[in-house]
This record gives C-alpha cells, sequence and structure tokens, in this order.
C-alpha cells in the first residue's frame, strides 16, 4: 500500500505512540508515580512529531481523541490487556511500560530499515532514543 512503499509506519506510529501516552495517563492517575506522567508527556511530543510527518505527507491522522480508544483494533485489545496487567499492581504496571518501550523500539528499528526519507529516520532516530531512555526509567523503577 501507499504508506509501505513510501516507508511510511507513521499511521501505526501515531497510534502506538498514543497507546503509550494513555497507557502512562492512566497509570499516573492509579499510582501517581511520577515516571509514568513525565514519560506520558514525551509520548504527546513524539505523537506531535509522528503527526507532522502525516500532515507532510498528506496522510490521515488515525490517533481517535478519546483517551484509550483506538481505530486499529490490534492495539485496543493491546490497551485494553496492557490496562488489566497494570491494574494488578504497581510492579506490573512498570512491567506493562517496560513492554510497550520494548516493542516500541523494536518497531522503530523496523522503521528506520524500510525508510530512506531522511525526514523520517531523523524523527524514528529521536524516537528511537527517546524510548530507550524510557525502557531504562521504567527498569529503574521496577523492584
Amino acid at each position: 500500500d501507499l504508506v509501505r512503499s513510501r516507508g511510511l509506519g507513521d499511521v501505526y506510529k501515531r497510534q502506538e505512540e498514543k497507546l503509550a501516552r494513555d497507557v502512562y495517563n492512566t497509570f499516573y492517575d492509579r499510582y501517581g508515580l511520577r515516571v509514568f506522567s513525565n514519560i506520558a508527556a514525551s509520548e504527546q511530543a513524539h505523537m506531535n512529531a509522528v503527526l507532522t510527518l502525516l500532515n507532510r505527507y498528506g496522510l490521515a491522522d488515525p490517533a481517535a481523541a478519546a483517551p484509550g480508544v483506538f481505530n486499529n483494533d490490534a492495539l485496543q485489545a493491546l490497551y485494553d490487556d496492557l490496562i488489566d496487567q497494570g491494574n494488578e499492581s504497581l510492579t506490573a504496571a512498570l512491567q506493562a511500560a517496560v513492554l510497550i518501550e520494548e516493542t516500541d523500539i523494536a518497531d522503530l528499528q523496523d522503521g528506520l530499515a524500510l525508510t530512506s526519507h531522511a525526514d523520517l529516520r531523523a524523527v524514528y532516530t529521536n524516537l528511537l532514543r527517546a524510548s530507550q531512555n524510557h525502557l531504562r526509567a521504567f527498569s529503574r523503577q521496577l523492584p
């Protein structure tokens, strides 16, 4: 399809960043652990960076406005599962966050391998670096 042929996984990436933001906001509300709110704010910045790419390439924004709502069935199921997992305990919430960041890192590495567009590579590289930092921050919180 057009998105894949241009190396633009951004339609999915926008929702993936939204998933992280929404999960972290939910866990912050539940547990009050600052790392969740700090990284949720970073995920919003990631969403904004991806939206810039979507707009540049004339692609529709797939991110629904409501927190926890996704138009991609797989992401909706993942969100629901992560929230269920994280509601069990703070440790489970941190483990869910680690999973999100590990998945994000793998997807960004795949995206970098699939595109030669300089603008995409720059954004993905920045997001990758941030996700690696997020992974370390969440991992340090685990008992």
